[in-house]
């Protein structure tokens, strides 16, 4: 028997070999598509091939082998299809479904979709920056230049090898940003992720989410900022919130200010939130100096503003009672499912 008499006869016995179980398909790939099939005796003939019946040695062999292949994968597939059928046969079509879990949203998320509807009701719209800035944006245009201190209030979280690219340390970033780039009147609020090389606690953490808004027109008063800063404080916590503004020090506002509002666990009467003084601060806030309209082009003899702040977190736990700061990172889904039905 020739070489290709043998071609012919594997070929057939391919296209026969019984498999009528996945021992059987598992025998046949051993055979003649493993590591050490028998077809490979048939190749290492080929130095014996005269040359000029090379060619039709290797097409012959190659469809061989494609033979083989499709063999395989059509007795697989059929195996498949009939454990299936098998299986359904099992089905009890009677029992109850398996129950889906729904997830739920983070207090973080909720609480900031919340604040950014209702800045959004009196035309704020929602800004968005890099979170890898450089110097310039988040400290010089701030009004907070090389070696000012007010840069000791920050530790800053800076990229290796370099003294000018780091992690923001606010979304103040985003407002000098947005100053550079669009013509006042300016309305924005900026939520984001800020980084701060902080201790972990249950107050701090070296992570955490700011929003920040930005007003710039022509004569802008502290008035206006009162009145935006009342309803705010209002449509987040209640009608009966009240609110009383601190004196303060920021270098890209001035004046500046810390806003407090009315505890509204204890209503005022003193509780542990409020430590027993009746008022919970929630954010700073103040009119925008002018060197900073300067510093991001913009004519302080023309125009005036101001800016407030706050920490997403800071809203969360106060909403919803949360004692450590640290829950709203760890992932426990415990602490998730709790929010469940919250909006």
């Amino acid at each position: 028997m020739d070489v290709f008499e043998k071609i012919e006869a594997f070929r057939q016995e391919i296209e026969n070999y019984s498999i009528q179980d996945n021992g059987n398909l598992e025998e046949f790939r051993i055979k003649f598509l493993g590591s050490k099939n028998i077809l490979k005796g048939l190749f290492a003939e080929m130095k014996n091939i005269p040359n000029d019946q090379k060619k039709q040695f290797g097409q012959s062999m190659n469809a061989l082998k494609k033979v083989a292949e499709e063999r395989f994968e059509s007795a697989q597939q059929q195996l498949t299809k009939e454990e299936r059928k098998e299986a359904s046969k099992n089905i009890d079509l009677t029992a109850p479904g398996e129950p889906r879990f729904m997830g739920s949203r983070h207090p973080i998320a909720i609480t900031q979709n919340r604040i950014i509807q209702i800045f959004e009701r009196i035309g704020f719209t929602v800004a968005e920056e890099r979170e890898i800035e450089d110097d310039w944006y988040n400290f010089t245009a701030m009004n907070t230049p090389e070696n000012h201190p007010a840069r000791d209030m920050q530790d800053t979280f800076y990229l290796k090898n370099s003294a000018e690219m780091l992690l923001r340390t606010h979304t103040s970033s985003v407002q000098a940003r947005t100053m550079m780039n669009t013509k006042p009147p300016i309305r924005i609020i900026a939520p984001g992720r800020v980084y701060r090389n902080e201790t972990i606690s249950a107050r701090s953490h070296c992570q955490f989410h700011q929003v920040e808004g930005l007003y710039i027109d022509k004569n802008v008063s502290f008035a206006d900022l009162k009145q935006t800063l009342m309803y705010f404080a209002k449509e987040m916590y209640g009608e009966s919130t009240k609110i009383r503004l601190r004196p303060s020090f920021f270098p890209f506002t001035e004046p500046s200010a810390e806003m407090d509002v009315s505890c509204f666990f204890c209503k005022s009467e003193g509780c542990n939130i409020c430590k027993y003084t009746g008022w919970v601060e929630i954010l700073g806030c103040g009119m925008v100096d002018p060197k900073v309209l300067e510093n991001c082009g913009i004519d302080p003899e023309v125009y005036s503003g101001y800016a407030f702040g706050m920490g997403i977190e800071r809203q969360a736990m106060l909403r919803y009672n949360i004692n450590d700061i640290r829950l709203m990172f760890n992932n426990d889904i415990r602490f998730l499912e709790q929010f469940k039905s919250t909006y």
